[in-house]
């Protein structure tokens, strides 16, 4: 599986509209000119004072041509945005003139660009924190109907072929939330079964990971995944699952029928879900280095429209395969 030449050719044949807040970024101003010029979205929309953006891009030698340039302070848009900013924040004590000076940052307007749909996915974190991206995403685009957490997932690709899905496995969540809630868990099992029909192309196989498998183990961190189960069965989502499994008998068919007897995922598992995010990064590091395959992401979900976050140390390549990704996410 090429995930990333996959994912560019989505986004490509989707044609969505992509906003950048970190506008005045040299990294994000380069890789805007490589999403305009391979086509990847129907429109880029960075973000920023306009003469900074411009100054930037001679800097970097990048032309902005087909690229729009909007500042969310001189913007015609502001009084619109500013009045659903309130509207969605007001029970949280939001004044109407508060809304206005808060929408005039560019996260915020980026956000909110998607919730209106005058774009369709936001990428950011090039030099903002992943807290910043988040706080945006959550108070303005919200998560997924039916569910209250936002999470995120690795797809891991390279690995040989008998694992999960042609040597593909998605793992989650590795970079969002340290110390999950059994609801969380539940939550985030959902979202990663959604993310694997998107990235990996195949019916989710979800496995709920513990160092137990089935009771075999005592323990708090024990119970709250087999809570994390409960929920699931009580929503009966439309993919298959199982839990609280040890790595072996998530993953290994002979082990499965010896373990857990019966378990409906029969070593099929393409989606792993750690109890807390000390196993997921450990987990996905792991297996990146020891078994020299690759690790994409990581990429949010559970919102109700795509946005993603960077590390602050990604390369133009690493913006660009982001952008693509998010984008291929768009309805």
């Amino acid at each position: 599986m090429d995930f990333v030449k996959e994912m560019c050719a989505k986004a490509k044949s989707l044609q969505k509209r992509l906003v950048l807040p970190e506008g005045t970024e040299p990294r994000t101003i380069r890789a805007a000119r490589i999403i305009t010029d391979e086509q990847l979205a129907s429109s880029v929309t960075l973000l920023g004072k306009e003469s900074l953006v411009q100054k930037t891009a001679e800097n970097e030698g990048v032309s902005l041509k087909d690229i729009t340039v909007v500042d969310p302070a001189a913007s015609s848009s502001i009084d619109a945005y500013a009045a659903e900013f309130y509207q969605l924040r007001k029970h949280k004590g939001m004044t109407e003139e508060q809304a206005r000076t808060d929408m005039t940052d560019p996260l915020r307007w980026g956000a909110m660009m998607v919730h209106l749909n005058d774009a369709d996915a936001m990428i950011a974190g090039a030099e903002n924190t992943t807290g910043d991206v988040l706080r945006a995403g959550l108070t303005i685009i919200g998560t997924v109907q039916g569910l209250k957490t936002a999470s995120s997932c690795f797809v891991m690709t390279g690995l040989d072929s008998s694992w999960g899905h042609e040597g593909s496995l998605l793992f989650s969540d590795c970079a969002v939330v340290p110390d999950p809630t059994a609801e969380q868990l539940a939550d985030i099992a959902e979202s990663a079964a959604q993310s694997c029909r998107e990235f990996l192309g195949a019916e989710p196989v979800v496995a709920l990971m513990s160092f137990s498998t089935k009771g075999s183990a005592k323990h708090d961190d024990v119970t709250k995944v087999q809570q994390a189960v409960e929920i699931l069965k009580k929503k009966n989502p439309a993919f298959l699952f199982d839990g609280e499994l040890q790595a072996d008998a998530a993953l290994v068919p002979s082990v499965t029928d010896k373990k857990a007897p019966g378990s409906p995922v029969k070593g099929r598992v393409n989606t792993l879900i750690f109890p807390d995010l000390g196993a997921g990064n450990i987990g996905y590091k792991l297996v990146q280095r020891l078994g020299r395959v690759d690790a994409f992401g990581p990429f949010l979900q559970g919102f109700a429209k795509p946005i993603s976050d960077l590390s602050r140390g990604a390369s133009v390549e690493d913006i660009v395969v982001t952008c693509a990704v998010t984008l291929s996410r768009a309805k």
